[in-house]
């Protein structure tokens, strides 16, 4: 893995467990199987890297394909910027739901100590604010991980290769970007 510093934009080259990892990140407890994602992992992982090197053959596998859309899947789903991403939704959701159930008289009147009149009051003041637990999109993630694969899978692909030496990896980071623009 190669890494470019946000800060100071010095080249490094750090182990994913220190880069690209959240405490029991594959455990969801929104789950039956709080560990269902490990099951998948086992047929894409250790076969990551060679799937990668047969992108470049001229009639890619099936194989390759699979477990490339799989590992794309996973991180869509699992790493801590795909549940940062996928909590966003559910927050404006949440927010929009909350202020409708309050102007309907759906809600129970707050606490007099919170002084407002309403939820809508009290959200728009910041006096109350909701947290999304992000291992709820990411159970929700997981729990449609095969179909994500599958959907990848079929999408028509256009396999990009960096020739450069000098920086071995594409980005998608736009604040990195901006910082060498």
């Amino acid at each position: 893995m190669y890494a470019i510093g946000k800060r100071n934009l010095e080249r490094f080259r750090p182990h994913a467990y220190s880069v690209c990892r959240i405490e029991d990140g594959g455990t969801n407890p929104y789950l039956r199987e709080q560990r269902a994602i490990e099951e998948f992992l086992t047929g894409i992982e250790p076969k990551y890297e060679s799937a990668v090197a047969r992108l470049l053959a001229p009639n890619v596998d099936p194989e390759a394909i699979y477990v490339v859309a799989g590992f794309v899947a996973y991180v869509l789903t699992c790493s801590p910027a795909g549940m940062r991403i996928h909590t966003e939704p559910m927050k404006a959701l949440r927010d929009v739901a909350a202020r409708a159930l309050d102007s309907k008289g759906q809600l129970p009147p707050p606490p007099p100590e919170l002084g407002g009149s309403g939820l809508a009051e009290l959200l728009h003041r910041g006096k109350v604010r909701f947290e999304i637990d992000p291992k709820y999109p990411q159970a929700l993630g997981i729990a449609s991980i095969v179909a994500r694969t599958a959907a990848f899978g079929n999408f028509k692909w256009d396999v990009l290769i960096n020739r450069s030496t000098d920086s071995p990896f594409f980005t998608s980071d736009l604040e990195m970007l901006k910082g060498i623009a």
